[in-house]
């Protein structure tokens, strides 16, 4: 399994951006699929966001995409989600997943199940 750091959440205005960063402690991650989940209080973990291990392969929810940006830098071991016009409903408290090692460099999953590793999550909390 691989340690995750999640960082960069906060308290924002509706409308406003954040980055959010995951640093990964091994160097599988460079053949990880690699996820970004919320989990809002009262309701079940969702799936937001995931990036294949070539960063070739991107897949959102449909109420974040062409909102929020997933990328990776695999020399630094560090995915991101990039969080523009930020609302209210996005408020959760957001996890970094990542997956054993993967043959195919384009996949990407949409479910948690695939995925071996958790972080600890990064509160983002959006006023209205």
């Amino acid at each position: 399994q691989v340690k995750l750091v999640e960082s960069g959440g906060g308290l924002v205005q509706a409308g406003a951006a954040l980055r959010l960063s995951c640093a990964a402690s091994e160097r599988t991650f460079t053949r990880s699929v690699m996820g970004w989940f919320r989990q809002a209080p009262g309701k079940e973990r969702e799936f937001v966001a995931s990036i294949s291990w070539s960063a070739g392969r991107v897949a959102y929810t449909d109420s974040v995409r062409g909102r929020f940006t997933i990328s990776r830098d695999n020399a630094k071991n560090t995915v991101y989600l990039q969080m523009n016009d930020l609302k209210p409903e996005d408020t959760a408290v957001y996890v970094c997943a990542a997956s054993p090692p993967a043959t195919n460099r384009h996949t990407t999953y949409n479910t948690a199940t695939p995925y071996d590793s958790w972080g600890q999550g990064t509160q983002v909390t959006v006023s209205s």
